[in-house]
């Protein structure tokens, strides 16, 4: 059967999807149907990648690719139409059998996609370097190689009679948060790798010998990351306030729950979110938004590649425990990248912790369409002056953290700010488990 003329099919536009309010472009990262392919209703069409998240796009409809105006790595905006599609009129019976086959015949079995798919881009650095790309693991959604990935490949020295299985070192998958600065570990060198230069006569390390220069180009989600982290900073009216608290109840209530201190945390920042709901709110343009749901963004780092911010809907609604096995599983399936578009969507207030690499205070940028974005810092134990009930001071021992807010002057101002940071500061320190 012959599919009908093109004149007498309505055709269905494939568009750049809208990945939450902040996100204004999308790039394409690769075509799963070609021109001439038919596509069934919510089959993967083509990948995109945002600041955000890289995803996939389905089809709206079933239909033959009629004309794809996009090309791999070409960004454009939301909205913009990336392909059409000439549906049929018996759309949802499924394509029409392949050309050649007989009415009746039984239509040969048909593979939708290779075990493994390569972008253009991908191949043609891997030819350049002549890398082989079975070998090269995989880091992106179902295992696709990207970019990034043969780029690594490139960086690696070859391997020599080694299994592909340790040619690169296993990832370290390091947590959200931790109580105290992060400290590498110190490895023995491996099979085949060289060992550290013997010190000099003095006991001084011998200098490492000295690399060349490589200019490279910056990945696409850190030019995406700049873009919108330059658009906060030319839309706010950045700020930033600072408190410290005492995380001595805390310390010992996430020692009985198991947790580490984000959870407890977020918990304590959506209760005063409901306090002072102004916090939880959205600007744009002059319309002020307030939220009756907390979605809670929690920015998870994804190395060199940069980061996202996956949001806890409705967390409001979650225990500590609840928002930490949330917070985790996001975490995982943003490394993994499994996140879906609703994944990154929606958030009205962001959390960011770097803390767990030692670092005590920071002024972070806003996460637009957001008013204002908090900071944990690292929990370490410091001398402090407390008072006893007699109004007495002494000085003790007390695991010490700085809570860094930034935060919008035109939705708010500092008097506002101290005072959410200070109901903060009041619930860590009062924690009864609530």
């Amino acid at each position: 059967m012959n599919p009908p003329e093109a004149s007498a099919q309505a055709t269905v536009d494939v568009t750049m999807p809208q990945m939450g309010v902040s996100v204004a472009e999308g790039t394409v990262v690769q075509w799963r149907k070609r021109v001439g392919e038919w596509v069934q209703a919510d089959e993967t069409i083509c990948e995109i990648s945002t600041d955000k998240i890289d995803t996939e796009v389905p089809a709206p409809a079933s239909g033959r690719v009629l004309e794809i105006l996009v090309e791999v790595e070409q960004t454009v905006p939301v909205g913009t139409v990336l392909a059409r599609l000439a549906t049929d009129p018996g759309e949802g019976k499924g394509a029409p059998p392949p050309e050649g086959a007989a009415p009746g015949e039984p239509a040969p079995a048909v593979t939708p996609h290779p075990a493994r798919h390569y972008s253009p881009v991908v191949q043609r650095i891997a030819a350049e370097h002549g890398i082989d790309l079975s070998r090269v693991v995989g880091t992106g959604r179902d295992g696709r190689v990207r970019k990034q990935d043969v780029l690594a490949a490139v960086d690696r020295p070859p391997a020599v009679d080694r299994p592909p299985a340790i040619d690169r070192p296993p990832a370290i998958d390091r947590p959200l948060h931790s109580e105290s600065p992060y400290r590498p570990e110190t490895r023995e060198p491996g099979p085949g790798q060289p060992a550290a230069p013997p010190p000099t006569s003095n006991g001084a390390a011998r200098p490492a010998v000295a690399e060349p220069d490589r200019p490279e180009r910056l990945s696409r989600m850190r030019r995406s990351i700049g873009e919108h982290m330059l658009r906060s900073l030319r839309t706010a009216a950045h700020c930033t306030t600072i408190v410290e608290a005492d995380f001595s109840s805390i310390e010992r209530a996430r020692r009985a729950l198991g947790l580490s201190y984000l959870p407890l945390v977020a918990r304590c920042t959506i209760d005063a979110l409901r306090e002072f709901p102004v916090m939880n709110a959205t600007l744009e343009g002059d319309t002020l938004t307030r939220h009756g749901d907390v979605n809670l963004g929690v920015a998870v780092s994804l190395g060199d590649e940069g980061l996202i911010v996956p949001v806890v809907h409705r967390a409001q609604e979650l225990s500590a425990e609840g928002l930490g096995r949330a917070i985790a599983e996001l975490g995982r399936r943003a490394r993994a990248g499994e996140l879906s578009p609703d994944d990154v969507r929606g958030g009205t207030f962001t959390i960011t912790n770097p803390g767990a690499f030692g670092a005590i205070a920071a002024t972070p940028i806003i996460s637009q369409p957001q008013i204002a974005i908090l900071d944990l810092e690292a929990v370490v134990k410091r001398p402090v002056v407390i008072s006893d009930e007699s109004g007495q001071d002494a000085i003790a021992i007390r695991p010490m953290a700085n809570l860094c807010l930034s935060w919008d002057h035109r939705a708010l101002d500092g008097a506002l700010a101290a005072q959410f940071l200070s109901a903060i500061k009041r619930r860590l320190e009062g924690w009864d488990g609530g």
